[in-house]
Formats: C-alpha cells, sequence, structure tokens
C-alpha cells in the first residue's frame, strides 16, 4: 500500500512574483533547492564543500533570521523549510545580494524533510513566530506537536538548541506544555522570556506583533543527552 502523503497546511503562493523575482527564482533556485526525491540527506552531501555543523530552521518567512544566521555563522550548514513561495523569493534574492553559500532550501512539508535527515545531525533548530491555529479545531495544523517533537529529538544531537518564539499567548502555552511533557528536551534557563537574546535577531513576525500590541515569548531548549544518567544544566 501506497503510504498517504500528508496534509500541509497553510499557503504555497501568494501574489504573482514580480518578473525579476520570477527570473531570478529560476535561475537560482535549483542550485539552492533539495530535491524531494534526494534521500538520504547528509551535510556532505548538501555542502560538498563541508561545514561545521548542521542548522534548520521551520518556516523561515521572508528568511531574514536565516540570512543573519548564515552570515554570522558562515561554517555552519543552513537548511531553511517554507513552502510560501514569495518568501523564498525574498530569500533568493538576499542570497545572490549578499553572497551567502551556506544557505539550502527545502519547499516541502518539514515533517518530510525531517523523515529524512540522519539521526543525531542537527546541532540547532529554529521555530519562529509558527502560524498559531487558533481556533481549537485547526490545533491539529500546528507545527509544533507531539510527532514533531519526536521526530526533532531524533535528528537533534545531543545538548542541541531548540528555539521557538511565538506572540500568540494560548499557542505559548500549547508549546510549552508539550515541552514539559517530552523528554528530550529541557529548557535552558526560564522555561520561556519576553526579552529576545542578543544573538536572536528579530523577524518581520516579531515587528509585526509590537506593531499589534501583542507580546511575543522566547523558548530555548537543549536535546537532553540520551543517556539519561548525564545531568541536564539547570
Amino acid at each position: 500500500m501506497t503510504e498517504r502523503r500528508r496534509i500541509l497546511y497553510g499557503r504555497r503562493r501568494g501574489r504573482r512574483l514580480r518578473p525579476g523575482q520570477r527570473d531570478l527564482v529560476n535561475r537560482l533556485l535549483p542550485d539552492l533547492e533539495i530535491a524531494p526525491d534526494t534521500a538520504p540527506l547528509t551535510p556532505a552531501g548538501l555542502f560538498p564543500e563541508g561545514v561545521g555543523d548542521l542548522w534548520l530552521e521551520i518556516g523561515f518567512g521572508g528568511g531574514e533570521h536565516l540570512a543573519w544566521q548564515a552570515q554570522q555563522h558562515p561554517d555552519i550548514g543552513m537548511i531553511g523549510c517554507e513552502p510560501f513561495l514569495p518568501g523564498t523569493a525574498k530569500l533568493v534574492a538576499k542570497i545572490e545580494r549578499c553572497g551567502i553559500r551556506n544557505i539550502r532550501l527545502y519547499r516541502d512539508d518539514a515533517r518530510l524533510l525531517l523523515d529524512r535527515l540522519p539521526d543525531n545531525s542537527l546541532g540547532r533548530v529554529f521555530i519562529l513566530f509558527p502560524d498559531p491555529w487558533p481556533k481549537a479545531r485547526h490545533h491539529k495544523r500546528r507545527v509544533v506537536n507531539a510527532n514533531v517533537l519526536s521526530s526533532l529529538a531524533a535528528t537533534m544531537r545531543d545538548g542541541a538548541e531548540l528555539r521557538v518564539a511565538t506572540d500568540d499567548a494560548g499557542y505559548l502555552e500549547w508549546i510549552l506544555e508539550l515541552l514539559r511533557r517530552h523528554d528530550a528536551f529541557a529548557p535552558l534557563g526560564p522555561e520561556y522570556a519576553h526579552t529576545r537574546p542578543e544573538n536572536w535577531p528579530p523577524t518581520r513576525f516579531e515587528e509585526k506583533a509590537k506593531a499589534a500590541g501583542r507580546v511575543s515569548a522566547f523558548m530555548h531548549y537543549m536535546r537532553r543527552p540520551r543517556d539519561s544518567r548525564c545531568r541536564v544544566p539547570p
């Protein structure tokens, strides 16, 4: 029996790309994009020139955070997962303008990507301001859920960082409850803070939340050592 394809919620396309954006995407995206049928995915296969670590951002929006991280850490291989084409176009333009070489893009369901990454391969994961899907009947669409956390637990190395942010109070409680229940993750300090760390640059979603009077929450967790005898820093 053929495995049923997972449903990807959210938009893939918005307004039609301008001709310049479309030409740029057509020219550069083939060299940046991870093909849907490429398996397995390895750091050496994605970055033949070699990288010191592999980081993942799920839902990079317009790509400003991912581009900043790539520029600050040129020795780290960055994977950005975002199915929304206009956001991808913005990031591709930034990649060309700034000469960024350590980003690869995946334009499908992040769960499919996690299934193809080797265990213990990720050193850091970012999930910043995902769609909160606030209606109760839509909660199943939330990207932060028990299954995704288990997939992350498998693909993240011991001690790897998980950074999550939201401006929705209901989603914050949902995320915290899932993290409390999952034995693979432990907070690095308080469970959340309303002040963004200095090495955590702002995004346009955070600025939109601030303009609308919403308070953002920033969560910083680590992947617990798989050896349960190891103590986790407080």
